[in-house]
């Protein structure tokens, strides 16, 4: 059997479904000795909820927006899509990265100052281009997110960059380290004046590829979802991000087959650290 990839949607088959399933395992696996809990979320949201994050100011090229047929009795696809005004209004909007489930999860709340949570999610961007594995419209994307004071948070962070750069070492990987722009924050904004100060975040990229990243919010997240930590103040919040099928592009082309990357996955996958 044969993955289907099309129009940036992919459909694995049972061998490289076993090796997705390996890999977000591994990451997961990593979570639960940090102490993370896990929480599910929904695939999509209601679009107000994403508002809330400046997804569709600063990232609407990447946007894709559903909702319901205005006339589910008469409206049907023409040309094979259906024309907007046949819908009754996109409400719900697909989500650019699985943490936004957390952010929303503790909204309004008063956290602990060493909240722990991981999840996994499909994700959707729609891209300029798409290119396999590498490149999709839809994927899967498994992120523990770090709630709290600031001390925390760089304490999870700085742990989950030493045992992503362990479990690379360990796969026989080469790979860079490279700081980069936060996905969720205007370039052109103030915030991105404070990235180019004080980098909040770093990716690991291997055949040019960025298959995870570290990230800081610093009180973003919290100020946006009401969630307050410790004292009272705005809870702040970091993630590292793993996408699925980008890990396992990597892993194709370095061991030739999923069996063989699904057995290097299992053995590669450090202790604590």
């Amino acid at each position: 059997m044969v993955n289907r990839i099309s129009n940036g949607l992919a459909i694995f088959d049972p061998d490289h479904t076993e090796l997705l399933r390996e890999l977000d395992a591994a990451f997961a696996g990593w979570a639960a000795e940090a102490g993370a809990d896990q929480i599910s979320v929904p695939p999509v949201y209601p679009v107000e909820d994403l508002e809330k994050f400046d997804v569709y100011d600063n990232f609407p090229h990447l946007a894709l927006v559903a909702g319901a047929l205005a006339d589910p009795e008469r409206d049907r696809p023409e040309g094979h899509r259906l024309p907007p005004d046949r819908l009754a209004g996109a409400h719900l909007g697909l989500p650019t990265a699985a943490c936004f489930g957390a952010y929303l999860y503790f909204e309004n709340r008063r956290i602990p100052p060493s909240t722990l949570v991981t999840l996994v999610n499909r994700c959707f961007r729609n891209e300029e281009y798409f290119d396999g594995l590498r490149r999709l419209l839809g994927f899967q994307m498994r992120e523990v997110v770090a709630l709290g004071d600031s001390e925390h948070v760089s304490e999870v962070l700085a742990g989950f960059t030493g045992r992503i750069a362990a479990f690379l070492d360990a796969l026989d990987l080469e790979y860079g380290s490279a700081a980069a722009t936060d996905p969720f924050f205007d370039r052109e904004g103030g915030r991105a004046v404070l990235q180019r100060l004080q980098e909040v975040k770093r990716e690991f990229i291997v055949d040019d590829l960025a298959i995870a990243s570290v990230n800081t919010h610093r009180n973003f997240f919290g100020e946006r979802c009401g969630i307050t930590a410790g004292d009272g103040g705005n809870a702040f919040t970091g993630c590292v991000a793993f996408g699925l099928e980008r890990w396992v592009s990597v892993l194709l082309t370095r061991y030739g087959s999923a069996e063989k990357a699904a057995g290097a996955v299992r053995s590669a996958s450090p202790g604590p650290g």
